[in-house]
């Protein structure tokens, strides 16, 4: 699902009903950030109303948040010392580079998006 406007909570829950459709038949946990328009009652009521779990990651943390990372490695991929004429060159190189994950990019990236975070549950202090 893409957007070239805003995101709000209106296309959220668009996201959530579109998720829905597809009829899986195993529990669904959406990881969200911490954006007003994310935790609103609206998104709140559609996504328990479909049976979609909500979770949210804790304030201020980009690093636990992987797709500030794929964002990261898409804008030194695609914006860094480049220029494009318009829009639609602009949305190409960024959708070319997407549709690359599971390629040319795929190395790179499950090193970049690894789930190995530190942990300080067992930490003494």
């Amino acid at each position: 699902m893409t957007n070239e406007t805003y995101i709000n909570a209106e296309s959220v829950c668009a996201l959530l009903h579109k998720i829905a459709a597809l009829g899986l038949q195993i529990p669904i946990t959406i990881i969200l950030d911490n954006t007003r328009y994310q935790r609103c009652a609206r998104v709140i009521a559609v996504a328990t109303a479909l049976q979609i779990e909500l979770l949210f990651l804790p304030p201020y943390s980009p690093n636990l948040n992987l797709i500030e990372r794929v964002w990261r490695f898409v804008k030194k991929q695609c914006l860094y010392a480049k220029y494009y004429e318009d829009f639609a060159q602009f949305k190409h190189a960024i959708e070319t580079c997407l549709s690359e994950t599971g390629g040319v990019h795929k190395e790179e990236l499950a090193t970049l998006c690894s789930l190995k975070f530190q942990s300080f549950k067992n930490l003494i202090l």
